[in-house]
């Protein structure tokens, strides 16, 4: 029998593109209704200007994680109250690309914007760990000899995993655990430079987190999210 739980599960799995965070972490899942067979689930942003291409793939991404969930034939995503959710959700159910929401006004493929905001994320990812490991003492030698299964299973290291996946990089255990988007290993020498430019991709990313989470807040009156979290 298809539950509310496993519905929120397969949501849990699909990310803004551009924070890396899960549509439920972030509260973008406004509503699911389930019959049968069927899912129908409807997403809210935190502004009705949210970006028209990261909102596309929000609502295709979380189509196809709910048709993978089993005992689901049928599933409906919608982003309502959004400048362009007539566009996005009419190319969605039709199985259109992004171009069919905005004919002749877009390229056609986000291929390389996901690539873009997957890169980031890893650099992100990487960043985190590395500085819970050099609070602990690690040393920058340390860091660069470390294999990938080393970082262990927190979500950092998995996430870390998945996007090494996601881009076609070497994400088997023994592998560098810090490497660059290209795949290219992290070694000693690169580190403290290197670090310093992913700490300010991470802030952004998380500021830009916070950001989303505070006008959602406010948008659709839900408790303050650093309330919620104390």
């Amino acid at each position: 029998m298809l539950t509310r739980d496993a519905v929120l599960e397969a949501l849990d799995g699909v990310r803004d593109p551009e924070l890396d965070e899960s549509l439920t972490a972030l509260g973008f899942v406004a509503s699911v209704a389930i019959d049968h067979d069927g899912v129908a689930v409807t997403l809210r942003l935190p502004t009705y200007y949210c970006a028209p291409n990261f909102t596309y793939l929000m609502v295709v991404d979380a189509r196809a994680a709910l048709l993978a969930v089993t005992g689901v034939r049928h599933a409906t995503v919608t982003v309502a109250d959004h400048f362009s959710a007539g566009e996005i959700n009419g190319a969605v159910a039709g199985g259109g690309g992004f171009s069919a929401a905005f004919p002749g006004e877009t390229d056609g493929s986000l291929d390389e914007l996901r690539t873009l905001f997957r890169r980031k994320a890893l650099t992100a990812r990487q960043s985190r760990v590395c500085d819970r490991l050099s609070r602990s003492g690690t040393s920058h030698d340390q860091l660069a000899h470390m294999r990938l299964d080393e970082l262990g299973d927190d979500p950092d290291a998995c996430r870390i995993v998945a996007l090494r996946r996601d881009l076609g990089l070497d994400a088997a255990p023994g592998s560098p655990a810090f490497v660059r988007p290209s795949g290219d290993p992290l070694s000693a020498a690169d580190l403290p430079r290197w670090l310093r430019t992913a700490r300010l991709v991470r802030l952004s990313l998380e500021g830009n987190g916070g950001l989303c989470r505070g006008l959602l807040a406010t948008r659709y009156g839900l408790p303050d999210p650093e309330e919620v979290a104390a």
